[in-house]
This record gives structure tokens, C-alpha cells and sequence, in this order.
């Protein structure tokens, strides 16, 4: 399971959040339940916010503090700044392996009519959008059992993200007003729920109707969940007409030092730092890269050089469409891997 937007720091999606330390729990009065106390917090809130006098009696009164939630958030792999990255190939045969690919496939041709009409309205591909779903809950098969408003007051109880997932426990009550059952609002431990695993303010922001019944259902309805991840892609900039990227080869000889990016990026540093600097197609091709396939990538356009397992394996030329996945999950071996398959899909 991933969040769409806590992948960076803790390994799981979606969709842009600062992930900044917060202060601990507040110290209360001898004799008083820490956890309690706070969210007596959060009821002051979710009033103050607009959150309906029902559901946060309905909701609040029902709240336990889960060890396992926190055990999990803590749990999560990242080593030091400098710690060795692993090679890519073998996350890339796990998650783009021919199971993926052929449940993708099946899903695709199922879906045509509804994917070409909301490629043609975000000009999001039809394959990255059943990319996407595929890699967060394997087309639907799993999106989670923890309760969302629980898991989310005990993360922000927890105290190291306390703003961002004090924003998500209010945003699940949120969409509980607005009609949502809590029995519904189910996920990963972190707060990701639905086939995207859009975290609960993101569905708010980019949840979109894909079936024309008035309501964007991303639990239920595949067609709604899939133009939620195209709404999502469109407004982070996805370009028409422009792969996310091509396999390419890089000759021996390219002195990769005059290429090195000389950006530091203050997001996903790590991510970022990993790219070249900025070309086009024809200064990759002068400087003897060349791609390996066509894909409707120009000469003109501008792509990042990327080698995963360094000098030697597999080479890639990135297309800003490329950072655009980097939105959902930032993380260079996620989005490889999702493009991978989203070509492999339609192949």
C-alpha cells in the first residue's frame, strides 16, 4: 500500500505534502488519558472547521490510540542521506512481472471506452492512468482494513507529522459529512484509501465523477477512480502527446561529469539528484545517447538522463511527464516501474 503523498519520507503515495517534524504530544494534567486529551484537540478543530456536531460525536467518542499504527509508520525502510541505493532491476521484475502485466492488460481492454474518454478530456494516457492503479492496489484487489479516522488521530497523536495528518483526520470527517460512510473510509495505516490511494484532502482536491452518477466514489468505481487519477496527473502539469520517457543507450565513452545536474533540488533531493541536466532529444543524440524507441518523443523535447544501475545496464531519457509521476510518488524506482508497465499494457 502506498500514500499518494508520504511516499518520499516513508516508503508507501499520492498524491504533494510537506512531510516537517512536529512537537510531541502536549503534557496534560496528571491522572488524564494523553490521548483522550488530544483529541479533545481535534474536536475543537473539526468545529471550528466546519465539521458537523453529528459526526464528530458519532466519530470522536469511538477514537483509540493503535501501538500498531505507530509501530508500522516507524518501521518503514530509509536509510542515511548517504546510504547506498540499491539496483533497480530487481524491484522492477517484482512490480513489473507478468502477472501485473497481464491483469493490466485485462483491465485495459475491459475499460477502452472510459479510458479514451478521459484520456481525451485530461490528456492523461490511458495506460498510466491502469499503471497507477495497478501499482497501488493491484487493480483493486487490496486497498486496505485500517480505519482511517483512527489510524490518522493516532498518527497525528504520534507528534512527527502532526500538522499533515491532523489535516487528513479532518479531512476524513469531511468526507463522512459529505455522505461517505466510516465503514467505507478504509486503508492503508498511513490514511491512503481507495483504488488510487489518494490520502483523504487529496480525493477532496482531484476525487472526479467518472461514471456520471454525481458522486466520486474512488472505493467502489473504477471509472470514478480512474479519472480521479487523471484529474490528478492533469493538474500537475501532464503534457499531451509526450511519453514519459525512452530507454536509451549511453555510450562508454560520454563523460558524465559535463552532464551532471547542477540543480539541488529542495524536494526528494535524492530523486532529483540522480537526473542530468536538461537536453533535447537532438543534444542527446550529438552527444552519441541514443533512444532505443520512438514512443512520439520529438527532437525538440527536452529529457533528464537517467541510469538506475549505473554505467552499463539500462539507460533512460526523461521527459518532464516523468516528474509528473514523480508527483504521485517520488520516488525514481516507482515511477520507472510505472511507466514500464503502462507501456507493457498497451504492447
Amino acid at each position: 500500500m502506498r500514500t499518494s503523498r508520504l511516499r518520499a519520507a516513508i516508503g508507501l503515495a499520492c498524491l504533494p505534502v510537506a512531510l516537517g517534524a512536529s512537537a510531541a504530544p502536549e503534557i496534560v494534567a496528571q491522572g488524564t488519558d494523553p490521548f483522550q486529551a488530544f483529541v479533545g484537540q481535534l474536536r475543537v478543530q473539526a468545529l471550528a472547521q466546519g465539521i458537523t456536531e453529528g459526526t464528530v460525536n458519532a466519530v470522536l467518542p469511538t477514537l483509540y490510540f493503535s501501538q500498531r499504527v505507530v509501530d508500522l509508520d516507524r518501521a518503514q525502510p530509509g536509510g542515511p542521506p548517504n546510504s547506498p541505493i540499491p539496483k533497480f532491476a530487481p524491484y522492477a521484475a517484482q512490480h513489473v512481472d507478468a502477472a501485473r502485466i497481464g491483469r493490466g492488460r485485462a483491465k485495459y481492454r475491459a475499460l477502452l471506452p472510459l479510458l479514451q474518454r478521459v484520456e481525451t478530456d485530461t490528456g492523461v494516457p490511458e495506460a498510466i492512468m491502469v499503471a497507477i492503479w495497478g501499482h497501488e492496489t493491484n487493480y483493486g484487489a487490496y486497498t486496505g482494513d485500517f480505519d482511517l479516522a483512527n489510524s490518522l488521530a493516532t498518527l497525528a497523536y504520534e507528534g512527527r507529522r502532526r500538522s499533515l495528518f491532523t489535516t487528513e483526520f479532518i479531512a476524513t470527517l469531511k468526507l463522512m459529512d459529505s455522505g461517505f460512510s466510516r465503514q467505507k473510509l478504509k486503508g492503508s495505516w498511513a490514511g491512503a484509501t481507495g483504488y488510487p490511494q489518494f490520502l483523504p484532502s487529496t480525493y477532496l482536491r482531484y476525487g472526479r465523477d467518472g461514471d456520471g452518477d454525481g458522486r466520486a466514489d474512488i472505493w467502489s468505481s473504477e471509472a470514478d477512480a480512474l479519472a480521479s487519477i487523471a484529474n490528478y496527473f492533469e493538474a500537475s502539469g501532464w503534457r499531451r502527446d509526450q511519453p514519459w520517457g525512452v530507454k536509451a543507450i549511453v555510450p562508454d565513452e560520454l563523460d558524465r561529469s559535463r552532464v551532471e545536474t547542477r540543480l539541488s533540488a529542495s524536494r526528494c533531493p535524492r530523486v532529483f539528484g540522480r537526473h542530468s541536466q536538461w537536453k533535447t532529444i537532438a543534444q542527446w543524440r550529438a552527444l552519441g545517447v541514443t533512444p532505443t524507441e520512438s514512443k512520439g518523443i520529438r527532437e525538440t523535447d527536452l529529457a533528464t538522463l537517467l541510469e538506475p544501475d549505473g554505467q552499463g545496464a539500462t539507460a533512460y531519457l526523461l521527459t518532464g511527464n516523468y516528474r509528473v509521476i514523480l508527483e504521485y510518488n517520488c520516488s525514481n524506482f516507482y515511477a520507472l516501474s510505472v511507466g514500464l508497465l503502462a507501456d507493457e499494457v498497451v504492447r
